[in-house]
């Protein structure tokens, strides 16, 4: 059986190493190879594995909900949420894309042979519904592609681009319709324009470096830097390092850039999981960047565990005598080790005081000198 782990990040980051994880979550037989949160509802988390199956879980009772089995012969290569997260759609190895109902656990439209090469394709949701599609031609030529999911005997668009073997990977900003596409094995990155007047997919430029990309990694719109123009930033994955990219968009005005900084996606949910399992959705809630993205209050994940011992023990406890109520309790393993762990983290903190107090000496130290 194999294993998807959820961990909670402390509010000002990594100090020491996590130890423990939130919840385990237990249900697929091969490795898992994609996970993604519900756009939407809290606590709602897609997995799908080398099994062929996708598994909708609530993290926050650590429950496997739904289970989609025999919907894909083949492996898996990518999944993806829809705005409101009501629909998925995904891309097979057997070169099939399908839009799937998770909830009602049935195919609402599919293409077979979206694209006829053999190499791996990937899909992902517009804002506006659609479905974009990357993949190689039959004389593999790498390819992008646009679906109506109601009609999806033929494509909007095909565009061929190259011949090139590395897998296209698209990253989506839904607020200026840009898609960014990045090539495993590419050191480029090029990125498109959806419309929806011909051709629909419009190029507007590339971003080369010197070095190829092993992967690839897209932050969220809300950390962006709003002061300097950023518009996208991604961390470029090499073989010993992981490498910041940053795209922007050259304005001379310090004044705050409506157009380029439309309302985005906040971290707020706009629904509860059961919400969502019972057949409800929600629209994203939407923040201002204007003043720059700051964080709220941190919301740790709390699971919540549906286990018929727990009404047991409370039951036997509530038999005893007042003799037993008296008692103080033993701390457990599990708080001994919590209890290492947080002092652990006091004495490494301490230490970074320690080192950076240092530090400011040795500075101002320096700052004499140079005033001298």
């Amino acid at each position: 059986m194999y294993v998807s782990m959820v961990w909670q990040i402390p509010e000002n980051g990594l100090v020491t190493g996590l130890s423990e994880p939130v919840v385990v979550l237990e249900g697929h037989s091969k490795r898992v190879g994609i996970i993604t949160w519900h756009p939407t509802a809290r606590n709602v988390l897609l997995s799908a594995g080398c099994d062929n199956l996708i598994i909708i879980w609530n993290v926050g009772t650590g429950e496997a909900m739904i289970q989609l089995e025999d919907m894909h012969p083949d492996v898996i290569f990518s999944a993806c949420w829809n705005r409101n997260g009501s629909l998925i759609c995904t891309a097979c190895k057997d070169k099939t894309i399908r839009v799937i109902d998770p909830r009602k656990e049935e195919i609402v439209g599919e293409k077979e042979k979206a694209h006829e090469g053999a190499r791996p394709m990937r899909a992902i949701f517009l804002s506006d519904g659609n479905v974009f599609t990357t993949g190689f031609s039959r004389m593999s030529e790498r390819q992008l592609a646009l679906w109506n999911p109601q009609a999806m005997d033929e494509a909007i668009s095909v565009h061929e681009m190259d011949t090139s073997n590395g897998v296209l990977l698209p990253f989506y900003d839904p607020d200026t319709n840009v898609v960014y596409l990045c090539g495993k094995g590419d050191s480029s990155i090029r990125y498109f324009e959806i419309t929806d007047e011909a051709p629909f997919v419009h190029y507007l430029n590339t971003f080369t470096t010197k070095e190829p990309q092993r992967g690839m990694g897209y932050m969220p719109k809300r950390g962006l830097d709003v002061n300097k123009c950023e518009i996208a930033r991604f961390y470029k994955l090499h073989e010993r390092k992981c490498e910041p990219i940053i795209m922007t968009v050259p304005r001379k005005s310090d004044l705050f850039q409506d157009d380029l900084y439309p309302d985005t996606a906040g971290p707020d949910c706009a629904i509860e999981a059961e919400d969502w399992f019972e057949g409800k959705n929600g629209e994203p809630i939407l923040i201002s960047l204007k003043n720059g993205y700051v964080p709220g209050k941190n919301r740790d994940l709390k699971v919540v565990k549906k286990n018929i011992l727990d009404n047991k023990l409370s039951k036997n406890t509530e038999k005893r005598g007042p003799a037993n109520k008296s008692a103080s309790p033993t701390p457990s393993r599990k708080n001994e080790a919590k209890l290492d762990e947080v002092l652990k983290e006091i004495k490494s903190l301490k230490d970074l005081v320690s080192s950076q107090e240092k530090r400011i000496i040795q500075l101002e130290e320096q700052m004499s000198k140079i005033a001298i």
